[in-house]
């Protein structure tokens, strides 16, 4: 492969699908993380504001040095949590699992120095088995399950019971009943909380995947589709060199020769020969199959420029404005299927408007955006609504669709976007936007305004 190709290939790299799923999962996993940390200091806060307000309120009797030196090991831990998920990185299912020991381990050994079962905040066990019910895999849930029944059976056995009167008469002049109605609360405004928040991670998570997923269905039927062109192109190779062959034959005879008219029809018919070729050869070279041709380095610039005048040259456009806005040039790689994507999109504005096309190029924010116009009837509503999905087309023809299909994917896989409007004065609009870095060569993006 050459350098160039090999160049704007590596730029492409990571965008697949597969990639795109995992990055999915850790990012989901990395917020579910950060919702435990904020989670953890809450709790932090809420045991320092509970051990005061039972030594200094209530006067219960509580082993403050031992309960402090537990809440300074969940600080420590919380600070070094924060400390390694601060930045993005994947998060596992095993990692998320054993955050949440620690905290059923830490709030277990809180309850042993404050009465065990005894203390109503032992009902605060329910809010760990219900967060890894939605965070964790099944088999992780119900270990959790396990270990806090295995930790509150622990208590009932060994914890000393806390030196409350036994007044559940009183009703809710209770100590013990206070503490549960506390208790509730606390569980119920965490549970909707932060639950809620987990959710919608999991709801934005499923989303995205059924859009990754869709996706893998699209370049799956883009790699069909370039396996059925490329075996058309190699069976077309053969009767298109005939042709050629054929018509320089004809050239050169005396009747063609001596007939201006039919001449002129032969160079013509050459000229179109020559573009069918042309053709073949760029879809084989999308195909990984070069016929002697391949990514080109040129800049920005030219490669627009270039591209436009052989545009106008092999279409029979009548009216055409072109306007180039870009100020400060740029290296970078073009391969056959960007200057096909383009060509699509003003192939379609030509058939919409054979009177007249514009196309506009400008850079913005280390972006290259081409908008491309036409005076056409517009694109219908449903069209807009389906716009870059496979055979979505007017132009009431099997097949109709997939050049636009091919151009939101050759898009996207370059990190860009395509997007179509209905113009207030008539006509359409399809906007083309193409990360620099996507295209540009090393260090050469930072240099584009």
């Amino acid at each position: 492969m050459p350098a160039e190709s090999e160049a704007l290939n590596n730029n492409q790299a990571g965008r697949g699908p597969a990639a795109l799923a995992a990055n999915v999962e850790y990012a989901a996993g990395h917020t579910n993380m950060l919702q435990l940390i904020e989670l953890r200091w809450i709790a932090v806060v809420g045991q320092v504001t509970t051990i005061a307000g039972a030594i200094l309120i209530f006067n219960v009797n509580l082993p403050l040095v031992q309960m402090l030196q537990v809440l300074a090991c969940l600080i420590a831990f919380n600070i070094a949590s924060h400390l390694r998920w601060h930045e993005h990185r994947p998060v596992t299912n095993r990692e998320l699992f054993a955050a949440l020991l620690v905290d059923v381990t830490m709030f277990t050994l809180q309850l042993y120095l404050s009465g065990g079962t005894t203390n109503p905040f032992a009902f605060l066990y329910l809010l760990q088995v219900i967060i890894s019910a939605v965070l964790l895999e099944a088999w992780s849930t119900w270990t959790i399950v396990g270990i806090t029944l295995a930790c509150l059976a622990g208590l009932a056995v060994f914890a000393k019971p806390l030196a409350l009167p036994f007044d559940h008469a009183r009703g809710i002049g209770s100590l013990y009943v206070q503490g549960l109605l506390i208790c509730f609360v606390l569980d119920a405004a965490l549970l909707v909380i932060f639950v809620s928040r987990i959710s919608n991670t999991l709801r934005t998570k499923a989303a995205q995947l059924a859009d990754l997923r869709q996706r893998a269905a699209e370049e799956e039927h883009i790699v069909r589709m370039g396996l059925l062109a490329s075996g058309a192109a190699h069976e077309l190779g053969t009767p298109l060199a005939t042709l050629s062959v054929i018509l320089g034959d004809w050239k050169r005879m005396p009747e063609f020769k001596q007939n201006p008219e039919m001449l002129e029809e032969l160079t013509e018919m050459q000229a179109q020969l020559k573009r069918c070729k042309s053709i073949v050869s760029g879809v084989l070279l999308a195909a990984g199959e070069t016929r002697g041709e391949s990514a080109a380095r040129t800049t920005i610039r030219t490669f627009l420029d270039q591209l436009v005048e052989e545009w106008k040259g092999s279409r029979p456009v009548r009216g055409f404005a072109y306007q180039n806005y870009i100020r400060d040039d740029v290296r970078v790689v073009f391969d056959s299927a960007l200057r096909q994507m383009i060509d699509n999109v003003l192939d379609n504005a030509l058939e919409a408007s054979p009177e007249w096309v514009g196309m506009e190029a400008r850079v913005a924010n280390g972006t290259l955006v081409l908008s491309i116009t036409d005076t056409g009837p517009g694109f219908a509503p449903a069209m807009l609504a389906h716009f870059g999905k496979p055979y979505q087309s007017s132009k009431g023809r099997p097949g109709g669709g997939l050049g636009l299909f091919l151009v939101v994917n050759v898009a996207r896989t370059l990190g860009g976007t395509v997007t179509a409007t209905n113009r207030p004065e008539g006509g359409a609009e399809v906007k083309l936007t193409l990360p620099l870095a996507a295209i540009a060569l090393e260090g050469e993006a930072a240099n584009v305004r």
